[in-house]
């Protein structure tokens, strides 16, 4: 059986140059994701307490429910700054809702500086059991907020990092930030080698996929991750754009929040039989793969737009 995706289909939602029909359920289901939305910006009112992907996402979103636009080319997606029971243990909630929530689940991914990684991967199975107990139909983004504040504390005081942080206010924080950039595609070799070589100056990890689509990750200290993607992106990349964002708090060079050990080189086998043709299309499935090792699965539906099957083995 072929689990791999229609990869035709991926690239045009996330290039923007396809939109999503909907019906009048769909448009049911989005009011419900606005009215929600609202909710929360009612009880989180200040500044970097939610934050929103696209800043006009309330316009668009209600520029569709007037009938005055046809589609919606984006799912609506925002992060919540989660307050705990313990000092600076503050978690940042991502949300991606699918157009047919809350008939089908969000994509929910919690992340913070205190949790080590084995926390945080127990605390987001928790956290998506509680979500899979609502029935079908049920807003459950602001209950899982609650859920978050209530039970997180465990989590936090059994991290490693908890038990090894350091109390000395003195220490200097730096900001740390991930970038997942998006290109039509990425072949030439000079392009390939300025790449690697601004990774290498600006001492950040990740990765950069060759072929179609070109993605690259990279992440660092956030003055660098900026350095690169300026220096990237001019004079004259068109096709390029960053997706998704991920920031925090570090000490030193971010040692502790990499994801990615090197800045890899990402080759994988091609979807379908191009012969010699240079244009082939990289096979996704392969790709989801290794985000799952690296604990980034939740990046493929921001940066596709659907949700992604790995490859038959």
């Amino acid at each position: 059986m072929n689990n791999r995706i229609d990869f035709d289909f991926c690239l045009q939602v996330a290039s923007g140059f396809t939109s999503i029909p909907m019906s009048s359920i769909i448009k049911e289901n989005i009011q419900l994701q606005k009215a929600e939305l609202e909710m929360l910006l009612s009880m989180f009112p200040n500044k970097g307490e939610i934050t929103l992907q696209d800043e006009n996402t309330m316009y668009t979103v209600q520029k569709y429910l007037n009938d005055e636009s046809e589609n919606l080319l984006h799912n609506i997606e925002y992060s919540i700054a989660v307050t705990t029971g313990e000092p600076k243990g503050r978690i940042n909630l991502q949300v991606v809702l699918p157009y047919d929530y809350p008939c089908a689940a969000p994509q929910v991914f919690a992340r913070s500086d205190a949790l080590d990684r084995q926390q945080q991967l127990q605390l987001n199975k928790d956290l998506t059991s509680y979500i899979s107990s609502f029935e079908s139909g049920e807003l459950c983004i602001c209950a899982a907020v609650q859920w978050l504040k209530d039970n997180s504390l465990p989590y936090l005081q059994n991290s490693k990092l908890h038990c090894q942080r350091v109390t000395d206010e003195k220490i200097v924080k730096r900001l740390f930030k991930r970038m997942w950039i998006y290109s039509h595609h990425i072949y030439r070799q000079e392009l390939r080698k300025k790449i690697f070589d601004c990774a290498k100056k600006f001492n950040l990890t990740g990765f950069c996929l060759t072929g179609k689509p070109g993605i690259i990750c990279v992440e660092g200290l956030k003055e660098n991750c900026e350095e690169f993607w300026h220096v990237i992106r001019y004079p004259n990349w068109k096709h390029i754009s960053c997706k998704h964002v991920e920031s925090g708090e570090t000490e030193a060079n971010g040692d502790d929040l990499r994801l990615f050990r090197a800045f890899e080189d990402l080759q994988f086998q091609a979807h379908g039989d191009y012969g010699l043709r240079n244009d082939y299309h990289m096979d996704l499935g392969q790709f989801l793969e290794f985000l799952k090792a690296h604990q980034s699965e939740h990046v493929f539906h921001i940066l596709f737009g659907v949700e992604g099957k790995c490859s038959d083995s």
